[in-house]
């Protein structure tokens, strides 16, 4: 599975209570990149990326699927550079929160 067709599960395990009051825009640039859209507590995923996102994740496609399943710690793949952030730190450190991982 391509990390675009696993992000597209994530409005699924969107938890809008966490993302409460987060308006944002993610770019996850993988093999095929994709944006998601959290606004007005809805989860939304669409193909590309978008311009003027609030944070951008850079990941090969395994290494994206597991951070996001829990399965990969998001520091060490920051320090290893496995993950390469741009924008906003504190969303992407908050982001896993948004999502019930046991549901993707």
């Amino acid at each position: 599975m391509s990390a675009a067709d696993f992000l597209k599960k994530l409005p699924s395990a969107f938890n809008a209570a966490e993302a409460s009051g987060t308006n944002c825009t993610i770019n996850f640039v993988c093999s095929k990149p994709v944006n998601v859209v959290i606004n007005n507590g809805a989860c939304s995923v669409n193909d590309g990326t978008a311009g003027g996102a609030d944070l951008t994740i850079t990941m090969e496609d395994d290494d994206l699927i597991a951070l996001m399943k829990g399965e990969l710690n998001g520091m060490t793949a920051f320090m290893t550079g496995k993950l390469q952030v741009d924008g906003d730190l504190m969303l992407a450190q908050r982001m896993a929160s948004f999502f019930d991982a046991s549901k993707l």
